[in-house]
């Protein structure tokens, strides 16, 4: 199903209502196998952008080269205004979804400056999903999207190895003066029992990672007027998510904070730059493309849009501020860390993330004892919590993107206000 196949009869008003509110505020005051759906993880032009593509044919001589950059642009500026329309916000700018790291305050805060916040649902049960969807309806009225990980199959389940690679952590679990955990009945809640709470939270969008979500999945969000976004670390990816019938495409870079969130082939092997991949993603698929990694300010996002983006995703520079759940430790380390003193590692899940190497990942590293996920993940946030409350950076998952270092404000305004001038 295209988005197309969504619009209903006021579209076209609110359409037209909107870019009037755009003209408004956009002054920067206002983020393997398969490829059929349900078998890879589960199977207007502005007159604004007359004037850009005018600018930038005067600027260049030869024609071809005119010609090619007024194509792009025109397609960006075409995708920009179906992002905002599809997801009915009035700048281009998506949340990054922290799983542990997200907060009812950071997502308002992005929803209510006019882009689409986020919350990250990763371990939440239902109970929890529902709390938390009515704290944000209580913070906001503007729309939010909720994001969850889909399974691909090889998780491992509790069992008698849980007690092994536990013990390899106990000098972690007396750091901070924990026991060593007992083997839970489970490690993460089933997929059904998150999905039938996100159905009844009916966020704007429903964001997913680490894979293609079921012809199940995509026609219940649609036949309840909830967007799907997925997530593409390879244009083989963004091509399967499209013919699985998302909405939106979030591209990626291996420069990103966080998890790889690659599914057709190993995270290692899926390791493209932004700049690689959001040009080949927008040639490839015909919905909104949405760039994600190492954008903090305004440069990133006319980046994003001269490779052909409809918007941006922002994650490091949002988790920097003050209204996101990192704590001071975290965002010390944001600010410290250099672009090429970021790295990828499994040592903290047991999938491969970008963050800060700190004592925790250097040792668990040197071990060359870690669990598969979602063990590895279980296990060591039972200390992470409790060195995230005691203010131990060392003992923590620092996750940060290589544009760390351009994460410079300290509030989630302020983040925004920068990004819109990109515009």
């Amino acid at each position: 199903m295209r988005r197309g196949a969504l619009a209903g009869p006021d579209d076209a008003e609110c359409d037209r209502d909107r870019e009037g509110r755009d003209g408004e505020q956009g002054d920067g005051k206002g983020e393997g196998g398969d490829l059929h759906r349900g078998h890879v993880g589960h199977r207007g032009e502005s007159q604004h952008g007359h004037g850009q593509l005018h600018e930038l044919g005067e600027g260049v001589r030869d024609g071809h080269v005119i010609q090619a950059n007024r194509s792009g642009l025109r397609r960006s500026l075409e995708g920009m205004s179906d992002l905002r329309g599809v997801l009915g916000i009035r700048h281009p700018i998506l949340l990054g979804a922290f799983g542990g790291l997200s907060s009812v305050a950071l997502t308002a805060a992005v929803s209510e400056a006019g882009g689409l916040g986020a919350y990250g649902l990763y371990g939440y049960d239902g109970a929890r999903i529902r709390e938390t969807a009515a704290a944000l309806r209580a913070a906001t009225d503007q729309p939010f999207a909720l994001n969850i990980w889909l399974p691909t199959g090889d998780e491992v389940e509790p069992g008698p190895q849980h007690t092994v690679f536990a013990q390899a952590l106990e000098p972690f679990y007396e750091a901070v003066g924990v026991d060593v955990p007992a083997r839970p009945e489970r490690y993460l809640p089933p997929l059904d029992e998150q999905l039938d709470a996100i159905w009844d939270a009916a966020p704007a969008a429903l964001s997913v990672v680490y894979g293609v979500p079921s012809a199940e999945i995509v026609d219940e969000a649609h036949r309840r007027r909830i967007r799907v976004i997925g997530t593409a670390t390879t244009v083989a990816e963004a091509v399967a998510l499209e013919e699985g019938g998302v909405d939106i495409i979030v591209a990626s870079g291996a420069e990103a904070a966080g998890h790889r969130v690659s599914f057709l082939r190993p995270a290692t092997e899926s390791l493209v730059g932004l700049f690689a991949l959001v040009p080949q993603v927008a040639d490839a698929v015909s919905i909104p493309v949405v760039a994600a990694g190492a954008i903090s300010d305004r440069r990133g996002v006319a980046a994003a849009l001269a490779l052909g983006a409809a918007g941006v995703q922002v994650g490091t520079a949002f988790l920097a501020t003050a209204e996101s759940a990192a704590n001071g430790a975290h965002r010390a380390a944001i600010r410290a860390t250099a672009a090429d003193e970021s790295v990828l590692t499994r040592a903290m899940s047991g999938r491969l993330a970008r963050g800060a190497r700190n004592r925790a990942v250097r040792a668990i590293e040197a071990s060359g004892t870690i669990a598969p996920f979602p063990m590895q993940n279980w296990l060591t946030g039972r200390f992470r919590a409790a060195a995230g409350t005691q203010g131990l950076g060392e003992l923590q998952s620092l996750w940060l993107g290589q544009g760390a270092p351009l994460a410079t404000r300290d509030a989630a305004d302020e983040v925004f206000a920068e990004l819109v001038a990109g515009f």
